[in-house]
């Protein structure tokens, strides 16, 4: 695990696979980022059997640096 700040304990992330094989990733119910083709794949496959805190870890990865700390 490398939440060193423990950001991730509050599970902000959450996402939805679509039909088409989109996933649809979310912070705090807000739709930020999708992911299509081979990385929806790549992250689906990751996902499969994780827990919950390591789930959440894959999409703090997967949406990258989308927080700076200016956005209210």
């Amino acid at each position: 695990m490398t939440d060193r700040r423990g950001k991730l304990e509050e599970q902000p992330f959450s996402y939805r696979e679509t039909k088409d094989g989109r996933v649809m990733i979310y912070w705090q119910g807000r739709l930020i980022k999708t992911l299509a083709g081979g990385p929806a794949i790549k992250f689906s496959k990751a996902a499969a059997g994780k827990s919950e805190s390591e789930i959440q870890l894959l999409l703090a990865k997967a949406t990258g640096h989308f927080k700076h700390g200016n956005e209210r």
